[in-house]
């Protein structure tokens, strides 16, 4: 069995990439109420400290948000909880999830972002219109991460441009400026980093210089992974799993993410100034699968094995 060091991580096995670990090191995972339920323990799987986001599913009740938050934070890991802007009828309910969330819950993060349903059912159109009430920094939320789509957004720019999609982040800078929130841009999943990469530095060059989570699917079938992309509007890195399905022999091999990171780490060691900070992974194909997969590949530990070796 692999040794611990000091830092939570296993003895690095044979041929593991420091540069890939690097990259890995520090990512954060999504789940969902129904998905987290299914885990008996998050820290037999995460490392300490690793931060969850609670996606928040349209009919996923507020009651159930709050009590994975709580039940996450109990465990001792950094929540962020979805704050879907479309599903949201106004300010008051907007006031309530967000007090339940610390008061019940003790969180303090939020991803804000306009959510998976065509058109608005109440006050708000984006994720802006979250901000502007002021009412997470009004009540103790000290970081506010958006979503960023590097293969653009149709929701925002219908004709497939960026231009709506820009205006929108540049407006967001502006506020992290102006507010004392933390902020970070967090993407959809992707298949090639290029896409990703390329608008990394265009968003840089328009002014735009908050940190990058660039998202990844977890290893799952690729079958399953064709769904969700086509399903979450992913854009052209979709033809990279389209090529690999036209292979037979790969049709029986699970996807895995290795040559996604590859290309970021590959990146990063020569962009040491880029603004991707981290990784976020969607787990696809479940939360243990990614999970032991991530850990594996950068030589990570989960919070229970850190804890055993520390006694207690």
């Amino acid at each position: 069995m692999a040794l611990l060091n000091l830092f939570g991580r296993k003895d690095e096995p044979a041929g593991l990439s420091p540069r890939l670990a690097d990259t890995i090191r520090g990512y954060s995972i999504e789940v969902m109420p129904r998905t987290a339920a299914k885990i008996e323990d998050f820290r037999a799987l995460l490392p300490r400290g690793t931060l969850v986001y609670i996606a928040h599913i349209d009919g996923t009740p507020i009651e159930e948000m709050v009590e994975t938050a709580r039940r996450l934070r109990d465990e001792g890991f950094d929540v962020m909880p979805h704050f879907p802007a479309r599903i949201i009828p106004d300010a008051t309910v907007l006031k309530d999830w967000i007090l339940r969330y610390r008061n019940e819950a003790g969180v303090e993060r939020g991803l804000l972002l306009a959510g998976g349903v065509a058109a608005p059912r109440g006050a708000f159109d984006s994720s802006i219109g979250l901000m502007e009430t002021g009412l997470f920094d009004r009540h103790g939320f000290r970081a506010l991460h958006v979503a960023g789509h590097p293969e653009g957004n149709r929701d925002i720019d219908p004709d497939g441009g960026t231009k709506a999609v820009d205006e929108a982040l540049r407006w967001k800078q502006a506020f992290s400026e102006r507010t004392d929130a933390s902020m970070a841009i967090v993407t959809q999943f992707l298949f090639d980093p290029a896409p990703a990469l390329e608008w990394s530095q265009r968003i840089a060059a328009a002014g735009v210089n908050l940190p990058i989570h660039l998202g990844i699917a977890g290893p799952t079938k690729l079958s399953t992974l064709i769904k969700f992309a086509i399903a979450c509007g992913v854009g052209p890195s979709l033809q990279v799993l389209q090529k690999r399905a036209m292979d037979v022999s790969k049709l029986l091999v699970p996807f895995t993410p290795d040559e996604v990171l590859a290309g970021i780490a590959d990146w990063q060691a020569n962009h040491p100034d880029s603004a991707i900070r981290r990784i976020h992974v969607f787990p696809l194909g479940g939360i243990r699968a990614s999970a032991e997969w991530m850990n594996d590949r950068a030589g990570l530990a989960p919070a229970a094995a850190e804890r055993d070796r520390a006694g207690g």
